[in-house]
């Protein structure tokens, strides 16, 4: 693990749903598609950076139940080392995911389950493991002392360290500062700051005031314009990748956090591993699912030399 990537976050199964439109509240529709597949924001992000060619350990717990045996079935497939996933008496999380079909766009709830059990305690146990890698990546789908933990401990033992702050909510400088990269949408760029993020020189706007509370570097992942990425004295226009017609968007942002965690693992700059990044993103949008969805590395440096 001394150049891998471990993530520690969520798995929940994925319960998707697709129409024509999402439905108003108090409304029935009928759907054209149904799926279950493993989700979770941090199950995603652990498939997409081993995908992308790195070595990835995971960080979670599980119910001891069918969900929990897709998760464990999952991570085999693309080699992921869940030695420190451990299984407890609540049951695994679930996602209901409504999928627009005409636009590829949704709307989900999450109810975590298990890994929301993980306890500050569980992450300190687990300090030596944590500080073995050489990229920590994080997100919320856990109790949010729990997430300060292992940002502290691996920014304490020389990782580089990765807070991807979704799902949005308000954060203590204390954490953010903990994140040698922060990777919010626009969403929740301004849920965290509380100004509009609408336009890139709005993500600029963002991404200076969570500088200004202590983030290294931050990238603010605008769907189909790219991203931003910002950090003192440098500002770069991450440039989206077209691998063709959008069909779903639930995993972009999780295909992005774990291809960047995995090119940051191998030595690449920030800026190339953002646009690694992006290309990894622009794949998994073309494809439904979440985990399923996410690029292989051969597929994304040939997009790359595509574009």
């Amino acid at each position: 693990m001394a150049s891998g990537v471990l993530v520690m976050g969520s798995f929940v199964a994925d319960v998707a749903f697709r129409a024509a439109r999402l439905p108003a509240w108090g409304e029935t529709l009928m759907g054209s598609a149904f799926a279950l597949g493993p989700g979770g924001k941090g199950s995603n992000q652990a498939v997409a950076a081993a995908r992308a060619g790195a070595e990835v350990r995971f960080f979670s717990k599980l119910g001891d139940d069918a969900f929990g045996k897709l998760a464990r079935e999952t991570w085999k497939a693309d080699g992921i080392d869940a030695s420190l996933v451990k299984d407890c008496a609540t049951a695994t999380g679930a996602a209901a995911i409504l999928i627009d079909a005409v636009r590829g766009e949704n709307a989900i709830i999450v109810v975590p389950g298990a890994c929301f059990t993980l306890t500050p305690v569980e992450v300190a146990e687990a300090k030596a493991e944590i500080g073995a890698a050489k990229v920590f990546l994080a997100q919320l789908e856990l109790p949010l002392d729990t997430v300060e933990r292992g940002l502290e401990i691996a920014r304490s033992a020389g990782l580089v360290t990765i807070l991807n702050p979704a799902p949005a909510f308000l954060l203590p400088d204390s954490m953010i500062a903990l994140a040698d990269f922060l990777i919010p949408n626009e969403s929740e760029a301004a849920l965290l700051t509380g100004l509009p993020v609408e336009t890139v020189q709005d993500a600029e706007r963002a991404a200076d005031a969570l500088l200004e509370r202590g983030a290294g570097t931050v990238i603010v992942t605008l769907g189909a314009r790219g991203a931003l990425l910002r950090s003192a004295g440098v500002t770069s226009m991450i440039p989206a990748f077209d691998a063709g017609a959008v069909v779903e968007t639930t995993g972009a942002g999780d295909a992005f956090c774990g291809a960047f965690a995995a090119a940051l693992a191998e030595g690449r700059e920030p800026v190339d591993a953002a646009q690694f990044a992006s290309a990894a993103a622009g794949i998994s949008v073309t494809r439904a699912g979440t985990a399923p969805s996410m690029a292989r590395r051969v597929e994304i440096e040939s997009l790359m030399k595509k574009a």
